[in-house]
């Protein structure tokens, strides 16, 4: 007697749905989908508008000194802002700049990095050691160091300029660049930038490994968190040097002598000379100095600016 083999039928549950191929974010009909992805991202016609006009707010200023810097002072004075004039002078230009007056430009130039160096150098530094200190070392009082601090941030720099002043004179060292240095090494925000910094970027157990190790205080800090550090150093390093680059308040009741003017003052008194009696206008020389005083600062951002990138993202993914 021959039984017959029973045919194999597949489940029902197994079969394939075509409802199930479509995603859960898709529109019946429609091979659109609702949600979007990293690499997807939703576009939004507002944002872009919103960054256009801001990108167009940043450049059109920088493309106007550009470009009227090419100019001369004939052209400056009668052709469009943003076009070029009748002769290419940039170069014309930048010799003129760099030996009018018996080249004080370029005296200007070197005292704003005098100031700079000092100053900016100073002040990230003493950010540095004072903020590595208050975030990995306890002692009493530190909550009210950290109010001070605050406080401190809060405190626009012009508010505090005719006191220091008061007080450098009665010391005699107005019109000296000390005026200008000392009050530069003092920065509340780069040292809360430094602090809130090392206190993420250096984890505590490497700090103790170190000592267990013999390392010393000054080393562990030389050798294991200077390292670490480097991104926010070379973040406050940026503030405190374009800070300190473009002072303009603090020289102006500070200095006297124009010999130790730094690029700020030296170039709003060229451009005062025309309204002189007798005063000759050179406003194709301010904006050609304008120019190379921008330069130096374009160019510190384009060197620094992978130490920078690297540590603006330090600590926001969890491993």
């Amino acid at each position: 007697m021959t039984t017959a083999t029973p045919t194999p039928t597949t489940p029902r549950s197994s079969a394939p749905r075509l409802r199930s191929t479509r995603g859960a974010g898709q529109r019946p009909g429609t091979g659109r989908t609702r949600g979007h992805s990293a690499d997807r991202p939703r576009r939004s016609v507002l944002l872009t508008v919103l960054t256009a006009l801001v990108l167009l707010y940043a450049l059109v200023p920088l493309a106007w000194l550009v470009i009227n810097a090419t100019k001369t002072q004939g052209d400056l004075l009668t052709s469009f802002g943003l076009w070029f004039g009748d002769s290419f002078a940039l170069l014309t230009n930048i010799g003129q700049t760099l030996t009018y007056d018996d080249g004080i430009f370029v005296r200007w130039f070197l005292n704003t990095v005098l100031y700079v160096v000092l100053g900016a150098g100073g002040a990230t530094l003493l950010a540095v050691l004072g903020g590595y200190g208050l975030a990995k070392f306890q002692f009493p009082g530190k909550r009210g160091v950290f109010a001070v601090v605050i406080g401190a941030v809060a405190v626009p720099g012009t508010a505090l300029a005719v006191p220091t002043f008061l007080m450098f004179s009665q010391m005699g060292l107005t019109n000296t660049p000390w005026s200008v240095i000392i009050p530069s090494l003092i920065s509340p925000f780069g040292l809360y930038l430094m602090w809130t910094f090392a206190a993420e970027a250096i984890p505590t157990e490497l700090m103790e490994a170190a000592r267990i190790d013999g390392a010393t205080e000054a080393r562990t800090f030389a050798q294991v968190c200077l390292p670490l550090l480097a991104p926010g150093i070379v973040t406050v390093l940026l503030f405190t040097m374009v800070a300190t680059w473009n002072n303009y308040f603090l020289p102006l009741i500070m200095l006297k002598d124009p010999d130790w003017y730094p690029l700020t003052l030296g170039l709003n008194a060229w451009n005062a000379q025309a309204a002189t009696a007798g005063g000759e206008a050179i406003f194709h020389l301010v904006i050609t100095g304008s120019v190379l005083t921008i330069v130096p600062l374009v160019v510190a951002f384009l060197f620094l600016q992978r130490y920078w990138q690297s540590g603006l993202a330090a600590g926001s993914v969890k491993e």
